[in-house]
């Protein structure tokens, strides 16, 4: 459902979204425009992860390549960006030749390489709650021993498993909101929960 939903076309997206074209909320804390907000919400993820130039770093649902530009340009690291949106590869790869930036048309479920790091930035309410689980063993499969993982996503209060009418009308079609208790339960065995952070209610 994600590819039909981000196939509309890249002219209509750019109109609402920053420069970087990064589809998730912004971190607001001292900035005073989107873009200002978009570009502290992708270093605060650098440095959650701690990126080290030559990392070799996975972005599952990475858009437009916001993030795997920022990190590459920033932090000198080699970025391997997934979407299931065609429109979204040919965007990436004409505007962002000459970096060490792969974005490729593929599902995150046939992924096998090993990664220093891995993010997950506004992808994980397409995944759905059955495939919770199915998507924390391809993230903890592809991580290296030492690695760390971010997933950034928007949550409920409430688990669910079924799609919210009004979300799936005006918003992301056939999505869901995980609570913290569905992420946690995901990861359990495979993750060590080092950090929750938590940009407010909206």
């Amino acid at each position: 459902m994600g590819k039909h939903h981000y196939d509309i076309g890249n002219d209509f997206f750019s109109i609402m979204l920053d420069k970087g074209r990064n589809y998730s909320c912004g971190y607001w804390k001292t900035s005073k425009t989107l873009d200002e907000a978009q570009e502290a919400k992708l270093e605060l993820i650098c440095q959650k992860i701690g990126l080290q130039p030559g990392m070799k770093v996975l972005d599952i649902g990475c858009g437009w390549g916001g993030f795997s530009k920022y990190a590459a340009q920033k932090h000198n690291v080699s970025v391997h960006g997934i979407t299931v949106s065609r429109e979204q590869v040919e965007y990436a790869n004409k505007f962002y030749q000459g970096l060490d930036v792969k974005i490729e048309l593929k599902d995150y479920r046939d992924l096998k390489e090993k990664f220093d790091r891995i993010v997950s930035i506004g992808m994980f309410e397409h995944v759905g709650y059955r495939n919770y689980r199915t998507f924390m063993n391809v993230a903890h499969r592809c991580l290296k021993p030492d690695g760390l993982f971010l997933l950034h996503t928007i949550a409920g209060n409430h688990s669910v498993n079924s799609t919210d009418p009004w979300i799936n009308r005006y918003i992301f079609p056939n999505s869901m909101l995980p609570s913290a208790k569905q992420i946690t339960s995901a990861a359990e065995g495979l993750f060590m929960l080092e950090d929750w952070h938590s940009f407010g209610q909206y």
